[in-house]
């Protein structure tokens, strides 16, 4: 059996998510049955570096899967991509070692979440970009996230604690900046607890709109209480950018 590395991009609009969930449109069902289709085989395990959930996407998502087939990577890329749907896109196809394993072999990866604070709605960012009407002040924001970098407890910015045996993350980078009309929060760290990244988004909007100062983010650390940190921000402005191994 050959273990394959794919590298995935995928808009995340239409989908319930990466996990395959019985009745619901998933990115990796989808994945796994074109890639059956051209195989032949009756079942394909595709192995992601951490799974998105429903309306988040991805520039550059990774995977692995054990296949028998003879088909070399080029022509296998060409073909899962003839049977995937317009939203999903196989961008890479590499033999990996046996041993590579795409969620546990992660050492860092970076998320992007794209706030657009034009007063106006803009009618083609609507499925990736949060649009709250309410202009941001980015240079608050990014000082503000400077408290979150390095080594921490991030339970305050994760949903449904306990979900890991750990919830101490290291965030290794944390940048805000205005790009166009929209304000990037870009942050990358050895993993994330569920819905963190969203977490600290909804966060850092609450000082971008002065309704926090920029102080009360290193308090909310330091409670370590979920009701003291901001909204998770909607799924549609998240974006997975890379993953490093």
């Amino acid at each position: 059996m050959r273990n394959l590395k794919m590298i995935v991009r995928y808009d995340g609009t239409d989908f319930a998510g990466w996990q395959t969930q019985p009745g619901q449109r998933t990115v990796q069902e989808t994945l796994e049955l074109a890639i059956q289709g051209i195989t032949c085989e009756d079942r394909i395990r595709a192995n992601c570096s951490g799974r998105t959930d429903a309306g988040v996407h991805a520039l550059a998502q990774v995977c692995n899967f054990y296949t028998a087939t003879k088909l070399d990577c080029a022509t296998l890329l060409k073909a899962v991509n003839a049977k995937l749907p317009e939203d999903v896109r196989a961008l890479a196809c590499d033999e990996a070692g046996q041993a590579f394993d795409a969620n546990r072999d992660a050492v860092r990866k970076m998320y992007r979440y794209v706030i657009n604070d034009t007063r106006t709605p803009d009618p083609f960012l609507r499925r990736y970009a949060w649009q709250p009407l309410r202009r941001l002040d980015e240079d608050a924001m990014r000082r503000a996230a400077q408290s979150l970098v390095g080594r921490h407890d991030f339970r305050c910015f994760e949903t449904h604690w306990p979900n890991r045996l750990s919830s101490v993350r290291t965030i290794s980078s944390l940048e805000v900046y205005r790009h166009e009309e929209c304000v990037r929060i870009e942050m990358e760290a050895d993993g994330f607890l569920y819905n963190m990244c969203r977490s600290i988004a909804g966060t850092l909007y609450q000082v971008g709109r002065a309704y926090w100062p920029e102080s009360k983010v290193k308090e909310i650390l330091e409670a370590m209480d979920r009701r003291e940190a901001g909204q998770t921000a909607p799924p549609q402005g998240l974006f997975l950018v890379r993953v490093t191994y």
